[in-house]
């Protein structure tokens, strides 16, 4: 332990169990896309390997490793409003527990295999309590915990704890530099503020490394994922061929009949959605919500005038 007083913010060790500290990098820079590009998976990639990824998939992934046509990173106001509360975030957990000093953690591998990165949002460092000269604490010279910092617009989803993709990021940051515990601070809607912990799973950080590693050997050997049904796996086959000939391509029976079977059951999906909405809008009248044993099933919004503008589904808890 060093001690340091409580106004002076001391400089943290880059050392941990597992993990070997490799820099601090700019988002979009060089230096950080070769910090997190070529054949390694990131915890960012790992619920993409996975399958368990709502923004990207392990086909789409694997194009990406592969120097393959993707999709381009879009700044969503989501993202970038996530970005800008981080530090906010960040400063509420430190004012909640003043027992941690928080640190920026930059990027790290994983000291034995190479191709193991992680970036988490902070290091922290336990404090002792006060030493025996004013104003003076004492901070641990390592690191044994993270720190994620979170936003969402609903708090659906983290009910019971935090969604899948999430709990996968943070097993492989923890994974990545040999520690235990990440706390995780999540910001809902701009005012309601949570907490959560996350301990260490060394079976699921297990399953996860063997699955990173058979994915990075079928991007070595052009082994390339079968394709599922992700909006990304479609937006990465739309960005494979440029131009157009007029060439007539025999496809298989097998799948024309799934096309086009599923080209109808759209239709009659939409269809039947249109005459169950007329129902429920119907039966709502001029109130509000229709629910059923108390849950509640849709809205109705309005226009300026007072008239029904649409009904919208109510949003449902997703599974954590």
């Amino acid at each position: 332990m060093s001690s340091t007083r409580a106004d002076e913010a001391p400089t943290p060790t880059r050392s941990t169990p597992e993990g070997l500290f490799l820099g601090e990098f700019a988002p979009g820079t060089p230096e950080w896309d070769a910090a997190r590009g070529g054949l390694c998976v990131t915890a960012t990639e790992i619920a993409a390997v996975m399958g368990l990824s709502p923004w990207a998939s392990r086909f789409s992934l694997w194009h990406k490793k592969s120097g393959l046509p993707t999709a381009p990173f879009e700044m969503t106001p989501a993202i970038e409003w996530g970005n800008r509360l981080e530090a906010a975030v960040v400063g509420k957990f430190a004012d909640e527990h003043p027992e941690w000093m928080t640190a920026p953690a930059g990027t790290w591998r994983n000291r034995d295999r190479e191709w193991q990165r992680a970036t988490p949002d902070q290091l922290l460092y336990p404090v002792s309590a006060p030493t025996d000269w004013p104003g003076a604490v004492d901070v641990a010279a390592q690191p044994t915990a993270l720190l994620e910092a979170k936003t969402s617009p609903y708090g659906d989803g983290w009910e019971d704890g935090l969604p899948v993709h999430y709990r996968c990021q943070i097993q492989w940051q923890l994974d990545t530099l040999g520690l235990k515990t990440c706390h995780v601070a999540l910001l809902v809607s701009g005012h309601d503020y949570r907490e959560y912990v996350v301990e260490y799973d060394p079976k699921d950080a297990e399953l996860m490394r063997d699955m990173a590693a058979t994915f990075l050997h079928d991007v070595r050997n052009d082994n390339r994922p079968p394709i599922d049904t992700s909006d990304a796996t479609y937006e990465t086959i739309r960005r494979q061929t440029e131009g157009r000939e007029d060439v007539e391509v025999e496809i298989p029976p097998a799948m024309a009949a799934r096309y086009e079977t599923a080209q109808e059951a759209v239709k009659a999906a939409a269809a039947e959605l249109t005459g169950a909405k007329s129902a429920v809008l119907d039966a709502i009248g001029g109130n509000r919500w229709a629910a059923v044993a108390q849950r509640r099933i849709a809205y109705r919004t309005v226009k300026a005038d007072g008239t029904t503008l649409a009904l919208q589904p109510a949003r449902k808890k997703a599974a954590a």
